[in-house]
């Protein structure tokens, strides 16, 4: 390997360049693997003026090549870089760019997986949180369905589990309250509204449910009427005023269900029995209050049934989206809607571009 013409031609006219292997070339540069090997003997013969020659040559190409690979690397697209044109379009079927798409690699994701993982449509953020920190739509996720998971099963009376799910009350402050909180921060930090919004406000249930349950926040204990009622929960108004915020929680769960409308279908699933369940408890709820307590054990076992479909759903799509984020070779579908409910800046835009 010798350098290239253009510095060769700077060698001085008639100027004998030697190699310590005895070598002569006249009028070129050396050859650079020779370049360390130079004794002392070649260096007084060679001359102080090619010998700087050759050390600029040296630096030339050492700089040269540092600056190419510093290119390479400031070019280079990033995993999640939305603003570059390393976008896979609507045109790719979800499941080709799943397997098109390393955890590790250099092109952005799918409108389709973003919606996946993140469980939102996509949307544009400043700056560059998504490429820096992880995901933390699963662990939202897993902090959901290890606090509901367990009450379905106390709810429907598995193996003789009753009393409302007290037994977990450590499940619902920490897996419940404080992962989806933590969980909440985290889609808030990274611009998913959606998300931040529904992991948070659940993240805030679980924490209200487990200090209704201990003794500690008096919660029930308020209920107590001397000479009357010895614990709150013989007393009526209890039922009747907790079944207010299950009712509530249910008509939460009825809005977020519009919203998830532009997500997938498993997440609207979720939505479709959590309404119906929180309608549940509220009417066991009341119906224990009115006088009627044969009637609440079926109505909580009918809530139960119906959370117990939420967690088959909840855990699904928690694999699923592992699944997407470790690039597995295989993928599950959670039915994308996101491409069919078109945005309003979607429909803004494609009217402004008809228009033209």
């Amino acid at each position: 390997m010798h350098l290239d013409a253009n510095l060769g031609s700077g060698m001085p006219c008639g100027v004998n360049a030697l190699c310590s292997d005895g070598s002569n070339k006249m009028g070129s540069a050396p050859c650079p693997s020779h370049f360390l090997s130079y004794s002392l003997y070649d260096l007084n013969c060679f001359g102080r003026e090619n010998f700087n020659y050759i050390l600029s040559s040296i630096f030339h190409h050492i700089r040269m090549a540092t600056n190419n690979t510093n290119n390479a690397v400031h070019d280079a697209p990033l995993e999640k870089d939305f603003e570059q044109g390393y976008h896979l379009d609507s045109n790719h079927d979800p499941d080709a760019a799943l397997q098109r798409i390393r955890t590790t690699g250099s092109l952005s994701i799918s409108p389709e997986l973003f919606e996946k993982i993140y469980l939102s449509p996509q949307n544009k953020v400043a700056g560059d949180l998504r490429k820096t920190f992880g995901n933390p739509t699963p662990l939202c996720l897993v902090g959901f369905l290890l606090s509901l998971s367990p009450l379905s099963c106390i709810l429907m009376g598995w193996r003789g589990a009753g009393n409302s799910g007290a037994s977990d009350i450590g499940a619902y402050f920490f897996f419940g309250g404080l992962l989806m909180i933590i969980g909440a921060v985290g889609e808030w930090i990274l611009g998913n509204t959606f998300p931040f919004v529904v992991f948070g406000s659940f993240g805030a249930f679980w924490l209200t449910f487990a200090a209704t349950l201990d003794p500690q926040y008096g919660s029930i204990s308020n209920f107590v009427v001397a000479n009357k009622y010895e614990s709150g929960l013989d007393n009526p108004q209890f039922y009747a005023s907790f079944a207010f915020f299950l009712l509530w929680m249910g008509f939460l769960c009825l809005v977020y269900l519009v919203c998830a409308l532009r997500t997938n279908l498993v997440f609207v699933a979720i939505f479709t029995t959590l309404v119906p369940a929180f309608g549940c408890l509220a009417g066991a709820y009341w119906n224990i209050s009115g006088g009627h307590a044969e009637k609440a054990p079926k109505l909580l076992q009918v809530a139960g049934a119906l959370t117990f479909i939420t967690d088959i759903l909840g855990w699904y799509i928690f694999f699923a989206i592992l699944l997407a984020s470790l690039d597995f070779p295989f993928q599950l579908p959670v039915g994308d809607l996101s491409h069919i409910i078109k945005g309003a800046s979607e429909k803004a835009k494609a009217k402004e571009e008809y228009s033209a």
